[in-house]
């Protein structure tokens, strides 16, 4: 297939949310997503609606995740292949939205927020620009090489996705959350009760201790989220 089509169906693929339904979901971004393809292949208008009707089943997941998906159904569907391309959305689009929700909405985007605020805290007008920054490119080069990989794998695209591990690195970036989250505490705590003569080296100690505490209490299984709720009320008792 054409570079220019593969771009095109790819371009596409982020516009899955636009034309979101609760009939059937995400099912008309993703005919729209293949239109490209299913006009490449034949150009009978009655040809093209039958497998466009194919593509109007229920399909649902998460929309960062969709590019890897479409990528494979269009390999798939180019090798001639059609009932092996539903059965692959319907097989994938669980799993992936389960994924999706955890690694870029659970963590990622939550990472981006903190450190935006701290950013924001500085002063600094370039607050959204920083979130900007660090949420954004994850996100489009999972879908920019999750769909190459996809068209270029078919159906052991999958493979790909199984390689990144996303749910392993969810855990991790919200580590580093709780990390900047201890860090935003300690600044807010200097920034609205400690007097300009304060020695500086009190409030570092306070955020390193939080920090090992932190770190102690992941190791010994606390779940992070009650890590989170508990610094969150001590830095509140502490602001008091």
């Amino acid at each position: 297939m054409k570079s220019s089509t593969l771009l095109g169906i790819f371009l596409r693929s982020l516009t899955i949310q636009v034309s979101f339904n609760f009939w059937r979901m995400q099912n008309l971004g993703f005919a729209f997503a293949v239109l490209p393809m299913i006009r490449r292949q034949d150009g009978d208008p009655i040809r093209i609606a039958a497998s466009l009707t194919g593509h109007l089943q229920m399909f649902n997941t998460h929309p960062y995740m969709v590019a890897p998906v479409i990528g494979a159904v269009v390999r798939i569907e180019e090798d001639g292949r059609t009932s092996e391309a539903v059965e692959l959305k319907k097989a994938l689009m669980g799993p992936y939205a389960a994924i999706g929700d955890s690694f870029f909405w659970g963590a990622l985007r939550s990472f981006s927020a903190v450190g935006a605020v701290i950013v924001a805290f500085t002063g600094n007008l370039a607050a959204p620009l920083a979130f900007l920054l660090l949420y954004n490119p994850c996100h489009l080069w999972v879908r920019g090489k999750g769909f190459l990989e996809g068209y270029r794998r078919g159906k052991s695209g999958i493979d790909f996705i199984r390689e990144l591990d996303l749910p392993a690195a969810a855990g991790r970036i919200r580590f580093l959350s709780l990390i900047l989250i201890g860090v935003l505490a300690a600044v807010t705590v200097e920034m609205a009760c400690l007097p300009r003569d304060f020695p500086s080296e009190i409030p570092a100690a306070a955020a390193l201790g939080l920090f090992i505490l932190s770190a102690l209490g992941i190791h010994k299984g606390i779940s992070p989220v009650k890590i989170l709720y508990g610094m969150t009320l001590l830095c509140m008792g502490i602001s008091f």
